[in-house]
Parts: C-alpha cells; structure tokens; sequence
C-alpha cells in the first residue's frame, strides 16, 4: 500500500489525535450545542489535518503554504472555540488545557512547516 508524503508528517499525525480527543471531549456537551460548538469544533479540528493533507498534494511551494496558512487558522479557530466552551463550563479545565498544549505543538510544527515551505 502506498504511503503518502503527508502521512509521514509529524504534525499530521498530532493533528489526527487532537481530532480524536476533540471527538471524545465534545461527545460530553449537551445535546443543544450538536449544531453549535460540537459541530464547529469538530469541523476545525479536522479542517487542521486536511489542508495539511491537501497541501501536500499541490505542485508549488506557494501553494503548500497557502494550505499550511490555512490549517493553522483552523488551530486557532479551534482554541478560541476550546475557550469559549471551557467559559461555558462545557468543557473541565483538564480537558481544556490538553486541547490547549495539543494546539500549542501543532501551531509551532505549523509554523516551521510553512517556513520551509516558502524557503524551498
């Protein structure tokens, strides 16, 4: 089977687990917020690990870029929605703090990432 070049990044990897506990964490919100801050949340942190992906899958460097840019806007968007719903008492400070240090490693590789992608 073949592995594709996206598979063997670290970050795409990190960013599938914080998806899984994203999946896991919201799974305890109420009910009512399945269209709101469930859906959202879920929807960022797989937004994170797919443009990762789909990037690797465009020709230039520029284009890489633009789509590692963008999976790190979703990893912000997702700790401002991982804020909020601890706000909310949504989600336990234990729960938060993970998802938070999830994203501060994430948005860091992110960051590199794109750095070399514009250097190349």
């Amino acid at each position: 089977m073949r592995v594709f070049s996206f598979e063997k990044l670290i970050v795409w990897q990190k960013s599938r687990e914080l998806s899984k506990l994203v999946y896991n964490t919201t799974n305890q919100f109420p009910k009512d917020e399945r269209f709101g801050l469930i859906s959202q949340m879920r929807r960022c942190s797989i937004s994170i690990s797919s443009n990762i992906a789909e990037g690797a899958g465009r020709h230039t460097n520029k284009d890489k870029a633009r789509f590692t840019e963008i999976a790190y806007g979703s990893a912000l968007e997702l700790l401002n929605q991982a804020i909020l719903s601890n706000d909310l008492k949504f989600l336990s400070d234990e729960n938060h703090n993970q998802i938070r240090t999830n994203i501060s490693e994430i948005t860091a590789m992110l960051d590199s990432l794109y750095k070399s992608q514009l250097k190349a």
